[in-house]
């Protein structure tokens, strides 16, 4: 097979229902940047929110469909389990007052070494944080987080595998990550990269989740350029599965195929990024559109909800978020 290794995840995609809550809980709670607002390009009636570091760098990026009418859906196998953030080391204390602060529960649990905070967004979606050396601090500040206290971006993810042998050899004889080893339950793999690098996969299959709301739609991982996009494609090919077409989504070129334990995997290349279509120092501020949609600008803003950003008090959110 073509020789070439993902650094690790670029973005993770998930179901939502109530957009402003999802701008809340993520820029507000967390203190990423909303870095891009745009439409589902499939279904231009539904919003696709990005959030991510200052400029949205591969390996930060959460990203949303929060349709009002959306399902509930249930976590399982054929999903991503849990989506991991890594925070500086000596942050998750800060963290842990943090989400006590907005009234949101939390569990420490620990694998292969490493303590854990684990607690739910607003719709049931798993996260748990996690301290780290590697990584570069984020260099974006919201809500009154310092720099030393803040998201990085990912640690990685816990992928809930239907059929977790298949799995593994995916992540590592097509994906290029190295098998650490098997610990409490589950198998660790790690990509080169610095953040988004470490997959943990329990090692017994998971019954099958449901999509809908609090669940994650596809896991996306990094490929370096447009170039060693299309060996992977190639790539993947060779390994049985069939990827996509090469998609172009505006801020990065995208195949997809579905591994053998039922998780949707996407790679999708580093470039162009966030700023491909409006100033880096103004991310998120405007609905963008792609040129096919600009001529139904009106129509389409006016079948979305209007969202903000806004910074939240910690003691008010049980009565409804407050802008200050």
């Amino acid at each position: 097979m073509t020789a070439i290794q993902t650094a690790g995840i670029h973005h993770i995609t998930a179901f939502a229902r109530n957009p402003q809550e999802n701008v809340d809980f993520y820029a507000g709670v967390l203190g990423l940047r909303l870095v891009k607002k745009t439409i589902n390009f499939d279904a231009p009636e539904v919003y696709h929110l990005y959030f991510g570091d200052k400029v949205g760098s591969p390996g930060t990026i959460i990203t949303f469909f929060p349709h009002p009418n959306s399902r509930k859906g249930r976590v399982g196998g054929g999903q991503v389990g849990v989506t991991t953030y890594v925070v500086p080391v000596g942050a998750l204390s800060f963290w842990e007052e943090r989400l006590a602060g907005f009234g949101i529960s939390y569990e420490k649990t620990s694998r292969f070494g490493e303590s854990f905070v684990q607690f739910e967004d607003n719709e049931g979606l798993r996260l748990e944080l996690v301290e780290r050396e590697e990584g570069a601090n984020s260099e974006w500040s919201f809500g009154g987080i310092a720099s030393d206290k803040a998201i990085k971006g990912f640690g990685g993810a816990i992928l809930f595998s239907a059929n977790v042998k298949q799995t593994g050899a995916v992540l590592e004889h097509v994906l290029g990550m190295t098998r650490i080893g098997e610990e409490g339950g589950y198998t660790r793999f790690r990509a080169f990269g610095d953040i988004g690098n470490i997959v943990d996969v329990p090692t017994s299959d998971m019954p099958w989740g449901t999509p809908g709301a609090g669940t994650i739609h596809h896991i996306a991982w990094r490929a370096k350029d447009f170039e060693e996009h299309v060996q992977w494609q190639q790539r993947v090919s060779e390994a049985g599965f069939h990827p996509t077409e090469v998609i172009d989504r505006q801020y990065f070129n995208a195949i997809y195929f579905r591994e053998s334990g039922g998780i949707l995997f996407e790679i999708a290349t580093d470039p162009p990024g966030f700023a491909n279509d409006e100033p880096a120092d103004a991310l998120g501020g405007k609905l963008m559109l792609p040129s096919w949609y600009e001529p139904h600008r009106e129509q389409i803003e006016s079948n979305l909800l209007p969202i903000e950003v806004r910074e939240l008090i910690p003691q008010a959110l049980q009565s409804g978020p407050d802008k200050v």
